[in-house]
């Protein structure tokens, strides 16, 4: 057993720690046993793991849990980097959320990972010209989660969103890799502009909680939104804005302000 481990923590690291967390959590708590072998220990890898919690947390009504299960493995194997991606948004919550402690914590509990992932099948469908299905797994993710991601947006790899509720990304929205967002947080349009309008987010950012970034603006690498910030004009790269309409109070405090998390504007920065 311990040789297979040490092959398996070889090939895929990630999903050998979320095992071994979700073993261990079983021993703490039998009465989540029955979820944690469902969700974890019955699958053989990540990829299986995501199909069968966003199938779970999605089904309905209106589509099965079966269907949905089908339409995420299809993707899952179509297009590997879905799962990449998975895995740097794992990595994300765990270094950036104190709340995080485990590996395995946003795959059983966090809304907002798992929003993103339900987002990345809708942006393969998306892609694929299935863009009905697409927007059915958008409504869903909405009515579950109280997450708007139009599946048109592009997002980058290493995402975190912490609390994540009530945000909402356009349909031309781009974000970039190692962003970090708080709840309530909108990437908006302005009127009724029905190309592109929304904003264009860069490398490293973070965008404190209730922040409004509206219209096809750019906002620069490594830079920092202020909590309740409206910014409604272009953020150079490194600086932080702050206020409504936000305007540049000073630099953005560090190299990487989406890793730090650290809000607090110090000297006026």
């Amino acid at each position: 057993m311990a040789k297979t481990r040490t092959k398996l923590a070889e090939l895929d690291p990630v999903w050998a720690r979320i095992v071994e967390e979700a073993e261990q959590a079983v021993r703490d708590e039998p009465l989540l046993g029955g979820l944690v072998h469902s969700s974890v220990i019955y699958h053989g890898s990540l990829e299986r793991a995501l199909a069968y919690r966003i199938s779970l947390k999605l089904t309905s009504g209106e589509m099965s849990a079966q269907i949905l299960r089908e339409i995420c493995d299809e993707a899952y194997s179509s297009d590997p980097s879905l799962a990449t991606d998975a895995r740097a948004d794992i990595a994300a919550v765990y270094d950036r959320d104190p709340a995080c402690h485990r590996f395995l914590q946003p795959l059983l509990f966090f809304k907002g990972f798992l929003a993103v992932q339900a987002y990345r099948v809708a942006h393969w469908l998306w892609n694929e010209g299935r863009t009905d299905l697409a927007l059915f797994l958008q409504m869903r993710v909405s009515e579950v989660f109280s997450i708007d991601i139009h599946p048109a947006a592009r997002i980058g790899k290493g995402i975190m969103i912490d609390h994540a509720h009530s945000i909402v990304i356009g349909e031309t929205a781009v974000v970039g890799d190692n962003v970090s967002l708080l709840h309530s947080v909108t990437l908006g349009g302005t009127g009724k502009d029905d190309q592109d309008r929304h904003p264009k987010i860069g490398n490293g950012v973070l965008i404190g909680a209730g922040a409004k970034v509206l219209g096809n603006i750019r906002v620069g690498d490594c830079s920092r939104i202020a909590a309740g910030s409206v910014v409604l004009t272009e953020v150079p790269p490194c600086k932080t804005v702050a206020g409504v309409p936000a305007r540049i109070v000073g630099e953005a405090g560090c190299d990487q302000p989406a890793m730090t998390m650290d809000q607090i504007l110090k000297n006026g920065a």
